[in-house]
Parts: C-alpha cells; sequence; structure tokens
C-alpha cells in the first residue's frame, strides 16, 4: 500500500497533507464569510457590514411592564439578566438545567414560552417580558398561580415557575385549550418530583375560571 508522507515532497513543492489542510481551510473561510455577509444588514454603499459587540454594553429590557435599563456582556442570558443585572432581581425564574431541556427558566416573551437561558438578553431588547413575578395583581394571585395551589400542583419548587409561565402562556390564548393541548404546551417542562396529575388538574380548572371569568 502506498503510503504518503511529507518526506515525499520536493523540496519548495506541495505535501497531499499539506493540500489537504490548505484546501480546508479556503473552504472553511469561504463559508464563514459567506454566512457573515448574508447575514448583514446592508449599506447606503450597498457594502454589508457585521456588527460587532464587546464588553458591556447598555440595554433597556421591558420586564413586567417596567423599562429596565440593564449592562451586560453581548452573551448574557435573559436568564442571567433576569436574576442578576435587573433591579430587583426577579429570582423567581429558575436557573436549573441552563441546557434549554427542563423549562425552569420559562418566561414570556411576546406572550411566547420560551427559554430564557437559550435567549440573549440583547435579543429580548423592545420585547415584551413577563415572569412568574409579574402574574399576581398584588396579593391577588392569576388563575393559574390559584389554581396551582388549591390543587397541590407543586412539590420542590424548582420547576413550579417554568410550568406556571408555559400554562399562562397557553390559556392566554385558548382558555378552552383541552388537556391534549395543555401538555403540549408543557413538553418542554419536566417535573422531576412527578406532580405531572395535579400540574395538569390545576392547568384544566384555571382554563375554566379564565374562560367563564375573562380574568389573566
Amino acid at each position: 500500500m502506498t503510503e504518503f508522507s511529507d518526506r515525499d515532497s520536493k523540496p519548495g513543492g506541495y505535501t497531499r497533507r499539506s493540500f489537504l489542510k490548505g484546501a480546508g481551510t479556503v473552504a472553511a473561510s469561504g463559508v464563514v464569510a459567506q454566512t457573515a455577509l448574508a447575514a448583514a444588514p446592508e449599506t447606503a454603499e450597498g457594502r454589508a457590514l457585521v456588527p460587532r459587540l464587546a464588553g458591556e454594553v447598555e440595554i433597556q429590557l421591558e420586564v413586567n411592564g417596567k423599562t429596565q435599563k440593564v449592562k451586560c456582556e453581548p452573551r448574557t442570558t435573559l436568564l442571567s439578566a433576569l436574576r442578576h443585572r435587573v433591579d430587583p432581581p426577579h429570582t423567581g425564574t429558575k436557573l436549573v438545567c441552563d441546557q434549554g431541556a427542563c423549562g425552569a427558566c420559562t418566561v414570556l416573551l411576546d406572550g411566547e414560552p420560551v427559554c430564557s437561558c437559550m435567549t440573549l438578553a440583547v435579543d429580548a431588547q423592545g420585547r415584551e417580558i413577563r415572569t412568574i413575578e409579574g402574574l399576581a395583581d398584588g396579593d391577588a394571585l392569576s388563575p393559574v398561580q390559584s389554581a396551582f395551589v388549591e390543587n397541590d400542583a407543586l412539590m420542590c419548587g424548582f420547576c413550579t415557575p417554568g410550568f406556571v409561565m408555559s400554562v399562562t402562556g397557553c390559556l392566554e390564548k385558548n382558555p378552552d385549550a383541552s388537556l391534549p393541548e395543555i401538555k403540549t404546551a408543557c413538553s418542554g417542562n419536566l417535573c422531576r418530583c412527578g406532580t405531572y396529575p395535579h400540574i395538569f388538574d390545576a392547568a384544566v380548572q384555571a382554563g375554566r375560571q379564565m374562560k367563564q371569568g375573562g380574568t389573566k
């Protein structure tokens, strides 16, 4: 079998290994460049520029109806900003898996449930952010929160805020949501304590209350 080696090349020539390395580098560079140019906005001169953010930047977040000025790095997640950067800290949004796999950090972004650990804070600018702290009206719990209490739909509590937000997002769109629809809405939320039956009972009860009273 023929073996290829750098020693087989002539002085000043190319080896098989160096050729493949060079070809791979050129191809990768081309892909990166094309992707960056395709995603960049066009300037008046028709040239694509790729914006670059570095260090801490100041952004504005609309959290539960209140404008918050936040300084953070572009890589900061919405979860981290809510827990450590806004005033007061919104610690009801839980940090558990930090991989978008458990749903404990779920918040509503323009009414849609999202994992805040997988969402950059800078991408949440100009959008309505609602956390578990924003559901109650003073001391009066929301229908979903009340139903969770009445149906004992929590145990250790780490997953509870995420479930409440997912159920809230579902029922605000359709208070008459069926049990299968509610389960689908909560498919990204995990409860290690196994309180799913109580959670779904609470969701169905909250839906009935919201449908009858029209209260969110």
